[in-house]
């Protein structure tokens, strides 16, 4: 656990990022031991804990094997034209999408989509049917045994993040973050800057492979309060 500068814009010098191995994390987990165990001697009070979205969900049982799901004739059709790196690229994915949106939002916003790209604009599919697919996590890239589960959205991220701070004196967020410099704050014990959370995650410290690491330490190491938490 080597602490790493951040050097992203608008990120203050001093603010370090450690990301912290965990044990596999199961349905049914305390995630406040779970969080408390792992940063020990680590964290000191005060710090920022980022934990990653399939970590919460999983724990919460909020997953399902892919085999379990039967991709309809629209799931399957539309899957082989999104990009090979897309959740919905997996057309039982994709089906869960439709499953939430309806057949007829989901066929809207594939149109739309190759409207817009035939005047230059991308990203029309996940613009339009942005929270049916930002709760959804392919299963490409999760550890073992969960690698043919697709991930769900952590429920009540907010409280959880809130109930782990208040048990470890921490700030918490709960972030989905990729490769693709993406970070989204599903969930934030209060003041904590979830938008400087977002930046300082741009460089995606978890990782997006076997690291086994679902926990970053936002750690400053600079002069004064905390720059991610507010007064």
């Amino acid at each position: 656990m080597i602490p790493v500068a951040i050097c992203e814009p608008g990120v203050p010098e001093g603010l370090v990022a450690i990301p912290v191995r965990t044990r596999l994390i199961v349905p049914g987990d305390d995630l406040i031991a779970v969080v408390g165990e792992a940063v020990h001697g680590i964290a000191r009070p005060g710090d920022v804990v980022v934990i990653a979205e399939t970590a919460v969900a999983i724990a919460q049982s909020r997953f399902i094997p892919a085999e379990f799901i039967r991709p309809s004739w629209l799931a399957l059709t539309l899957s082989r034209h999104a990009g090979a790196l897309a959740t919905v690229s997996q057309p039982e994915s994709l089906q869960l999408v439709i499953d939430q949106a309806g057949a007829r939002q989901v066929v809207w916003a594939a149109i739309a989509h190759g409207l817009g790209r035939l005047v230059g604009k991308r990203g029309v599919f996940y613009e339009i049917l942005g929270a049916a697919i930002a709760e959804i996590d392919g299963y490409t890239g999760t550890l073992p045994p969960y690698e043919r589960a697709i991930v769900l959205g952590p429920a009540e991220p907010d409280r959880v993040a809130t109930e782990i701070a208040a048990a470890l004196d921490l700030h918490v967020a709960i972030v989905d973050a990729n490769d693709l410099r993406r970070a989204n704050t599903l969930g934030a014990s209060p003041r904590l800057d979830r938008a400087g959370v977002e930046r300082a995650l741009l460089g995606n410290p978890h990782g997006n492979g076997d690291e086994q690491t679902p926990l970053v330490l936002l750690a400053w190491r600079g002069a004064g309060a905390h720059p991610l938490v507010t007064a």
